[in-house]
């Protein structure tokens, strides 16, 4: 981390706009509250008072929003730039394990499969669940960066050391609004690959490297592997770049507007109407922006565009910007009272993230094997726990909603699946919500989540055959494979569409694209199927990055084999607990920790 963020460090966005200065205020509504108590404003105050509060508050929420919004843009392409660093490190290793499992062009024919993308969702989830944290504090610093320039280019002064106070921006409400209009009408962020990156040029060398290493030739004679031959890498290369765009087309199923949790609720349930926010603010990011400022080179109070990035802020739009993945904040600048709810203070964001998932799932496999008892009443709860602990992993309400619906609860199982696509649009949220829709007879609103369902997931046989049975057709479609019986299976006729084309079209979905075909046949290794399993967390204590100390010998070395203080307070506590259900073999969902392995 640069050295203008050490002190942004233990800041983060479970603390950023909590803590104010030296007075302890919190940007909450009670600080809007004692605030009209110190004015003494009574229930029959004067107009003008009465006009002024509300344009302060207006103010303080167009502050908030345009944070807001411009934090879900830095969600967008922070992450997009994370996923370019995802398909340049780590698939390539994946290519290269279906390739000893089956080949080096199964992912060339295979890179589109439901496992392939349900282990790309499972990873994408895990890393969007931190999205949160590690966003959060640089797009706040940013926002505020932007505002701040917006305040000098009209002359509006700025307090070295407490920064823009917000009612000085009072007068100029209205440029402020029209810029917050604007950022509002822009797309809806979605993750694509930054135009300022590269090819991935680097990870097919490095995949090719690693295939001639270990499949190539054994001298000039023979190939090492039997089944490769000699045409293996336009097969690589073909298949590596496919997997790249899977992994594009999953990661937009995720909607950036439905994480950053924390943030979000200050900034809509616990923003100060007061006019003091940005101070509270300016306390925190004011020093960071004058040092960036200085050693950046550019003079202090020069009048810069609105929006203020890309001129003098630190990272923008380069190649550093993925640095926050690799950053370990922690919650060591907090006070014990801003910690959650049993989080040891010496856990880092990484401990208190795996240790919030591991119990998560504890409590989701409890609610698993009472649903399977049929006590779907226990389930619920367990689920709602699960939920409760781990709110920005979108699964534990798929479950809820499963529950529900055993229930009969249609209205608490539609809830469920609605807040559980508004993170991720996966098939199983629309196919469950439509069930709660069509017991409700919301039949016109089941039909448009079955074919969103057909449209993720063209050949769901059991949303074809609900569908089916929805639409006001005399003559319901029938696949070319196998279908569920139906009540009204007896109506086929040979006017039937038989392809799984026509079937869609019949239902009103759309065609799905087609897919580039290989330029070369497919063999039976192609055919062949293959599971990929996530592997559990290491249970070894000291050694949170899923490696045993035989794995780490450098680690160890430099430390002795000793804990040092943080180590040993860590070895207490929710870090034991860490390490307890870790030996309960939970899996945790990783781009580095799983394993290909042959179905058949």
């Amino acid at each position: 981390m640069p050295a203008k963020y050490s002190h942004v460090k233990k800041r983060t966005a479970s603390g950023l706009l909590k803590k104010g200065g030296p007075n302890g205020h919190h940007i909450t509504k009670e600080v809007h509250h004692h605030h009209a108590r110190s004015l003494n404003v009574s229930p029959h105050v004067d107009r003008s008072i009465s006009q002024a509060m509300t344009a302060v508050s207006q103010l303080e929420r167009a502050i908030a929003k345009v944070l807001l919004v411009r934090y879900e843009q830095d969600i967008a392409r922070l992450f997009s730039t994370r996923l370019y660093s995802v398909a340049l490190v780590h698939l390539p290793t994946f290519v290269m394990r279906c390739a000893a499992q089956a080949g080096p062009s199964w992912v060339a024919f295979n890179h589109d499969s439901e496992e392939v993308k349900d282990f790309f969702r499972a990873a994408i989830s895990m890393d969007m669940r931190q999205a949160g944290e590690r966003v959060a504090t640089k797009s706040v610093l940013w926002s505020y960066t932007a505002l701040r320039h917006f305040a000098m280019s009209n002359n509006v002064s700025i307090c070295s050391k407490r920064g823009l106070h917000s009612l000085r921006l009072l007068p100029y409400y209205s440029a402020l609004k029209a810029h917050l209009e604007a950022l509002e009408a822009m797309p809806v962020p979605v993750f694509s690959k930054p135009p300022h990156l590269g090819s991935l040029r680097e990870g097919q060398e490095a995949l090719e490297d690693a295939c001639e290493l270990k499949y190539g030739r054994l001298g000039d004679l023979t190939p090492a592997h039997p089944d490769w031959g000699d045409s293996w890498r336009p097969k690589v290369r073909f298949g590596y770049e496919k997997l790249a765009q899977t992994l594009w087309r999953v990661a937009r199923e995720f909607d950036v507007r439905g994480y950053g949790m924390v943030l979000r609720e200050k900034l809509t349930t616990k923003w100060c109407d007061c006019g003091c926010s940005t101070d509270h603010l300016g306390e925190v990011c004011e020093r960071t922006v004058r040092e960036d400022e200085e050693e950046s080179g550019v003079r202090i109070g020069k009048q810069r565009e609105w929006d203020g990035r890309g001129s003098g802020i630190y990272g923008w739009e380069t190649e550093e910007e993925e640095d926050i993945w690799e950053i370990e904040l922690d919650f060591s600048g907090l006070e014990p009272d801003e910690y959650d709810d049993g989080i040891d203070a010496d856990m880092t964001i990484g401990e208190i993230m795996e240790w919030r998932y591991l119990k998560a799932e504890r409590e989701k496999e409890q609610g698993n094997a009472a649903f399977r008892k049929g006590d779907f009443n226990v389930a619920v709860r367990c689920y709602e726990r699960a939920h409760e602990i781990e709110p920005e992993l979108p699964h534990y309400q798929l479950n809820l909603a499963a529950a529900y619906l055993k229930l009969s609860n249609w209205m608490e199982a539609e809830k469920a699946c609605t807040k559980a696509l508004g993170q991720h649009r996966s098939s199983k949220g629309y196919y469950r919500r439509a069930r709660a829709h069509r017991m409700q007879g919301r039949i016109d609103e089941a039909i448009r989540d079955l074919r969103a369902v057909l449209k993720l997931h063209p050949t769901n046989e059991e949303a074809i055959v609900e569908l089916s049975s929805l639409l006001p057709h005399d003559q319901p479609p029938r696949s070319s494979t196998t279908m569920p019986a139906s009540s009204s299976s007896s109506k086929q006729t040979s006017t039937r569409p038989d392809t799984d084309a026509e079937i869609l079209e019949y239902l009103g979905i759309p065609r799905p694209r087609q897919l580039k075909q290989p330029p070369f046949a497919r063999t039976w290794l192609d055919d062949r199927k293959l599971k990929i399993t996530m592997l559990p967390s290491d249970g070894e204590s000291g050694h949170e990055h899923g490696h045993s100390h035989a794995q780490c010998p450098h680690i160890c070395h430099r430390t002795g084999g000793k804990q040092n203080g943080k180590e040993k307070a860590r070895s207490s506590g929710k870090a034991k607990e860490v390490v307890k259900i870790k030996g309960e073999g939970m899996p945790y969902p990783s781009w580095d920790r799983y394993v290909v392995k042959r179905a058949d």
